[in-house]
């Protein structure tokens, strides 16, 4: 016992030495003029927020305050380092992944109601049973109805982990019965490949939306059948492909050129250079190949492109590309949240930076720049590029490309006015062709059962009367009085596009829309009139 007091001052004075430098670390009487001089910078915005913390005179939400405090940091630095609040980060991290799980529906909320359009093909919803037009009324025996519900409520009963079960009740329409499913939960893969099928006898055509995780794997797939049906030239569709991983960038670009072609570079703010050359693993590198792209092709898209135009591989046909050239790399940032910083830029074979010119602070031209090339008539008119001669790269074979913001392509392509429009663009982003369709099925889902997808594609023709029903749909929906008569044969193109894909797949839906898109019967032409044009 005695031994065990002898410790007991020490123990006070290490306490006491310890609530001084705490103390110290949290004195809020300080003076403006010795306030942080003794603190690093990251010291003086910890104790900024002590401060709000402790002695503001109103509670305050410190954690929206270091929201706003970052994301003030990143505008002033380049356009594509940017703050991922911890609300948003699974989500950007599921699409970026490539898959989530769930059960694996597309819904569209009808009338306060869970109606399911059309299940994930090969998921466990279409293997349980579920069919298009199904309404999911419960989940493990909560409710999943009525105008108080949210969406995250809906996803929080619909997802869970994998393997996990939950059980379903079902009103089918069609049936006017009550229905019950009991439902694994699996891997629902959220596609990067919009499209793949073949265009004529010898060329295939793939769409791609982004750069995830699953895109190589996915690419891979689609590529192989189509060699399968007889594929020896390919069309790789990247326009508005905003990009993703640059591995998954520089795998695709692998598959076409020859071992040991550089594909990039990048090189970062010590001056470090890193080089990504081909390898053996090519599969299509005696294929011809033409590559789509557009002003909202980016980054990814763009890496592809640069490392074909350069390595004097391929096709390059469309619009000057966005101009992205710096890559980001996401570091978490201990909360949940995370930042996606931008650590260095990325040139093509030729050494050419195709990143557009930024102002740090002010991204307001950055983003505005298409409205730019509208205005200025480049979408229209490939004599309206403006290009930087002291930034004139040549390639092995002599072809002149030029850096400074984007990819120009070998053949231009212009902007198809009569369907690129903001109305139908509009109506597009609002959803109101998948809405409208869906409620067209709805009213007899029999009604195509003996129509084949090669059937419907190439004879089912939309009516005047589905068109008129269509926007009555919108003007309802919107408030409005529009009419379609500018546009109407866009409007049917769309609407039957629709149809395919929520009757069919998305191939058909890409099929019927690529029938009038211009670039895509550029290629055609380019491929079968002009078998070995070379630029």
């Amino acid at each position: 016992m005695a031994t065990k007091n002898k410790y007991i001052p020490l123990i006070i004075g290490v306490a006491i030495a310890t609530g001084v430098v705490i103390g110290g670390k949290l004195n809020f009487t300080d003076t403006s003029d010795n306030l942080f001089t003794t603190n690093s910078k990251k010291d003086k915005l910890n104790r900024l927020i002590d401060y709000i913390d402790y002695e503001y005179v109103d509670e305050v939400d410190t954690d929206s305050i270091v929201d706003v405090t970052v994301n003030g940091i990143l505008d002033n630095l380049d356009p594509h380092s940017t703050y991922i609040p911890k609300e948003d980060l699974q989500r950007i991290t599921e699409n970026m992944k490539g898959d989530f799980v769930g059960i694996g529906i597309n819904y569209y909320p009808y009338r306060d109601t869970i109606a399911v359009v059309k299940p994930t093909e090969g998921g466990p919803s279409e293997r349980a049973g579920i069919l298009g037009g199904d309404r999911i009324l419960m989940a493990d025996g909560d409710t999943i109805f009525g105008k108080d519900i949210t969406s995250d409520f809906i996803s929080k009963k619909l997802k869970g982990d994998k393997n996990t079960k939950v059980n379903l009740t079902v009103y089918r329409k069609s049936e006017n019965k009550l229905l019950e499913f009991e439902i694994r939960r699996k891997d629902i893969p959220i596609k990067s490949i919009e499209a793949a099928y073949m265009l004529t006898d010898e060329l295939g055509y793939i769409k791609m939306n982004r750069f995830a995780e699953s895109s190589f794997k996915e690419f891979k797939s689609a590529l192989e059948e189509l060699q399968e049906q007889g594929a020896t030239k390919l069309a790789l569709d990247l326009r508005d492909n905003p990009g993703g991983f640059l591995g998954i960038a520089e795998q695709i670009a692998d598959e076409f050129l020859e071992d040991d072609k550089l594909i990039l570079f990048t090189r970062d703010k010590k001056g470090k250079e890193e080089r990504t050359y081909a390898t053996r693993r090519g599969d299509f590198e005696d294929g011809e190949i033409y590559i789509l792209i557009n002003e909202n092709s980016a980054s990814a898209s763009e890496v592809i492109a640069g490392a074909l135009q350069d390595n004097d591989k391929g096709i390059i046909i469309g619009r000057r590309s966005y101009g992205k050239g710096l890559v980001q790399r996401e570091m978490a940032l201990g909360d949940g949240s995370a930042v996606r910083l931008t650590v260095s830029r990325y040139y093509t074979p030729t050494g050419r930076s195709i990143q557009r010119p930024y102002t740090n602070g002010d991204n307001r031209s950055y983003y505005n720049d298409y409205y730019k090339r509208l205005r200025t008539g480049e979408l229209a008119d490939e004599e309206s590029i403006r290009v930087d001669d002291s930034l004139k790269f040549t390639t092995p074979k002599g072809k002149v490309v030029y850096g400074g913001g984007g990819i120009i392509p070998d053949v231009f392509v212009p902007v198809d006015r009569s369907f690129d429009n903001e109305t139908i663009n509009y109506l597009r982003r609002r959803g109101h062709f998948g809405y409208f369709v869906f409620e067209e099925l709805d009213k007899d889902r029999n009604a195509y059962d003996h129509v084949t997808k090669y059937d419907f594609i190439n004879n089912f023709e939309v009516s005047d009367d589905i068109v008129v029903r269509f926007q009555e749909f919108v003007n309802r929906r919107e408030g409005t009085n529009i009419t379609f008569v500018a546009y109407n044969d866009e409007i049917r193109r769309l609407i039957k596009a629709t149809l395919a894909r929520q009757l069919y797949d998305d191939n058909a839906f890409e099929e019927i829309l690529n029938k009038e898109d211009v670039m895509v019967q550029e290629v055609i032409l380019l491929s079968t009139e002009y078998p070995n044009f070379k630029q």
